[in-house]
């Protein structure tokens, strides 16, 4: 309610509700599928408070190819209406999400975006090799370039994991998504082969120290301005000693403990993202 938390809209709304003892509620939208094919549409989610777009999620799109489709690249990167797209996002200061996405998008984003780009939860490839992360060429290229890369708390893609079926499985699921008209009676069978992948491969046994690996990577490679947490607890994420908000201390604490100073934890609890968002703005127009 409106008591305990507040629409934020713009960089400087995050800090005025915590200075007034609310929550900030920041709307994004994670694959840009709901767009169509008119990159206007962006403007309609931006009236409504959208204020970050990731491009695609687990499938290409028309938007950009991703990062995990089981039929590889469409597009070999951005399509011509995820340019457009791309362009009106910066035009509305709306800060643009590479997660999920391929690396030839990213790299293509990277090199037409007047503004930062942000990776909400993706993770160190260098420390884990899984599509889902990038890597460390990615990471010095982001930074060079203002972005922030968030740290995902995915198991998979937190810890190595064994080649046992598991890549088959959701490939098997994720064709039978790609062309499919997701009905009621669809959506359940999926709901129910899904549940059963993850009895069968259930996730590996990743801890918060593995998920620190992560974070300390990617300040040696990008540095402490360009890195964030992105946990992914709605999506799956969540590791042993972090498997929900309420286990943020956990991490602070394992922070401080390796070193880290007030202010680091500050620009990694937000203040990093939030810098992104003001560039965001004000390369708007």
């Amino acid at each position: 309610n409106a008591v305990q938390c507040g629409l934020a809209l713009t960089a400087a709304d995050g800090p005025r509700l915590k200075a007034e003892g609310r929550r900030a509620l920041y709307l994004s939208i994670e694959n840009s599928y709901p767009l169509g094919l008119d990159a206007g549409n962006v403007a309609k989610f931006h009236a409504l408070g959208m204020r970050m777009l990731g491009l695609t999620h687990m499938l290409n799109n028309d938007i950009a190819d991703s990062s995990t489709d089981p039929r590889g690249a469409e597009w070999g990167g951005l399509s011509p209406l995820g340019r457009e797209v791309a362009a009106e996002c910066t035009r509305l200061g709306v800060v643009l999400d590479a997660s999920h996405a391929s690396d030839a998008a990213l790299r293509d984003l990277l090199e037409i975006s007047r503004a930062p780009v942000v990776l909400s939860h993706s993770g160190c490839r260098a420390v884990c090799d899984h599509p889902r992360n990038i890597g460390d060429e990615f990471l010095r290229a982001l930074a060079a370039r203002g972005g922030v890369l968030q740290l995902n708390a995915l198991p998979v893609a937190v810890v190595p994991v064994p080649e046992d079926g598991r890549t088959a499985a959701i490939s098997a699921i994720l064709l039978r998504l790609r062309d499919a008209v997701l009905t009621p009676e669809l959506q359940a069978v999926i709901h129910d082969e899904w549940n059963r992948h993850e009895a069968q491969y259930p996730n590996p046994p990743a801890t918060l120290d593995d998920y620190v690996r992560h974070i300390e990577h990617a300040v040696a490679v990008a540095g402490i301005d360009h890195v964030g947490i992105g946990c992914d607890f709605d999506g799956g994420g969540g590791v042993a000693g972090l498997n929900e908000v309420s286990d943020y201390p956990n991490l602070t604490a394992a922070l401080l403990r390796r070193g880290w100073t007030e202010t680091d934890l500050a620009k990694l609890w937000g203040g990093n993202t939030l810098r992104v968002m003001r560039a965001c703005e004000q390369a708007a127009g």
